[in-house]
This record gives C-alpha cells, sequence and structure tokens, in this order.
C-alpha cells in the first residue's frame, strides 16, 4: 500500500508540470515516469530500503514521495535544458 500511495503521490505532483516550460528531456510522458521512480525511490530510502506494511502505511507515508517527485522531475528540467530543448509556441 505504501509504494501505491508513493506513486500517487509523484502523479499528484507531477500535474503541476503543466506550470513549467515544456523543456522536460523526455517531454511530459518522461517527466510523468520520473516523477512516479523519484517518489519511490527516494521514499523507499527514507524508509530505510524497507516497505511499510498495509498496517503501518499513513497519510504521512504519502507525504514521504514528495521530495523524489520533485527531484525527478527537476532531473528531466536539467537534464532538458542541457540539451537544449526548446519550449514549443503555441
Amino acid at each position: 500500500m505504501a509504494i501505491f500511495a508513493w506513486i500517487m503521490m509523484g502523479i499528484a505532483l507531477w500535474h503541476f508540470a503543466i506550470w513549467i516550460p515544456d523543456r522536460f528531456w523526455g517531454g511530459i510522458v518522461g517527466t510523468f515516469l520520473a516523477a512516479m521512480v523519484g517518489a519511490v525511490v527516494v521514499a523507499w530510502l527514507i524508509n530505510g530500503l524497507s516497505v511499510p506494511s498495509r498496517d503501518e502505511t499513513t497519510v504521512l507515508t504519502a507525504l514521504e514521495g514528495i521530495p523524489g517527485a520533485l527531484i525527478g522531475t527537476a532531473l528531466m528540467y536539467a537534464e532538458g535544458v542541457r540539451r537544449g530543448i526548446e519550449p514549443l509556441d503555441l
């Protein structure tokens, strides 16, 4: 259940990527994957390389995914800027 909460937090924060110019490496889909993976990996590290059981999962468990989702999104943006990806003019 904790992994589900971490993934959902990553997806929730990914939605805010629409407010940033689209210079993400891999586009919006790459950022989606990076936010989910980042949320799970960092939250897993916060928990000492273990996953809390269903009974140990609380609202605070979901909040542990926030730093990883932000880090994943920032890394994809930084890589897009490094590669010179320009935002689309619509």
